[in-house]
């Protein structure tokens, strides 16, 4: 059914990656520039290893089933079950905002871009309020509610969130990413092998656009196959390519956001079945893993970004996409 339409006057809560620009700020280690390499080194040495490299990508699917909307918004709850719903806008205002107010209160907010887009429902099983702004005309923060519902998700594989793509990690069974990734896992002998090719390559490949950081715009989404093939990006980036990558070889990866030290940063945390969730590593020594963050990674030395994440407790998640 239409629903009424009221004004709300108020700031949106800012987008998380309005704050991304920050990441690489003065105030993280000191950094060192790191040179791309090209087809060398050891993420592009195959083994023997008898894990299975075919990538596996799941597509979300507006298929129907369940149904919300006006004349200004589709939404798509058929699969709630899989850990997503998904949302258009067919308005003609220019500026539009999707919250999704989850269980544990945590209030998301995104900026819609064009047709059917995921938006995951990292909280668990509950009670998820989707709501849908229209910027008001002549103004910068105030907005029109155009559309809100509320749908209960009871989700059946707990890992489902973090193997479909998203807003700001989307990748099709088309995308350059896909490849790359199953490139870098064949002949891997585990998961654990494959996460170590993909961040090898990824520190060795990317490195830090430092204009970009200081230009980028609230509403910015990675586009992973850009930031591939340009071989630059935020850590926004980083992590948005790594997590796809990951995610098509079946493995559970959540891009994070929040805090390392005093920066506004984005990293990654993947699950293993042995460990489960592993957060802040950047090596495996044969017993634990240690400061997984592909960005510091990329542009620091290794002492002084030991010295500033620690043993993780630098890193204060504040959203997980």
């Amino acid at each position: 059914m239409y629903h009424k339409r009221f004004v709300l006057f108020f700031s949106l809560i800012a987008c998380a990656v309005l704050f991304l620009c920050g990441c690489g700020s003065d105030k993280e280690p000191n950094a060192s520039s790191v040179q791309k390499e090209t087809n060398s080194g050891p993420e592009n040495e195959t083994g023997g290893g008898s894990r299975d490299s075919t990538p596996v990508v799941l597509v979300p699917d507006p298929s129907g089933e369940v149904t919300y909307g006006n004349e200004l918004v589709s939404m798509d709850a058929s699969h709630l079950e899989d850990g997503y719903v998904m949302v258009r806008y067919t308005g003609n205002v220019e500026k539009v905002k999707l919250q999704l107010l989850t269980p544990s209160g945590t209030l998301y907010t995104y900026t819609m871009q064009d047709g059917y887009e995921t938006f995951p429902l990292t909280d668990g099983d509950g009670t998820y309020k989707i709501s849908v702004f229209e910027r008001q005309a002549g103004t910068e923060s105030n907005y029109i509610n155009a559309f809100s519902q509320t749908v209960e998700a009871f989700i059946t594989n707990e890992f489902s969130p973090y193997l479909y793509p998203n807003q700001y990690v989307n990748f099709t069974p088309d995308s350059k990413t896909v490849a790359k990734g199953a490139e870098l896992a064949e002949g891997a002998s585990d998961d654990l092998e494959v996460i170590t090719r993909v961040y090898d390559y990824i520190v060795r490949n990317i490195s830090y656009d430092k204009n970009k950081a200081s230009s980028v715009q609230s509403g910015y989404v990675p586009e992973v196959d850009e930031i591939l093939v340009s071989g630059t990006g935020i850590c926004f980036d980083y992590a948005a390519l790594m997590a796809a990558m990951l995610r098509t070889q079946r493995i559970p990866t959540r891009l994070e956001i929040g805090y390392a030290g005093t920066v506004y940063h984005a990293w990654i945390s993947t699950h293993i079945d042995e460990l489960g969730w592993v957060n802040g590593i950047i090596e495996f020594d044969g017993s634990e893993w240690k400061l997984m963050d592909p960005t510091f990674a990329a542009n620091s030395s290794s002492k002084d970004l030991k010295d500033f994440i620690g043993k993780g407790d630098n890193y204060q998640t504040k959203f997980i996409y």
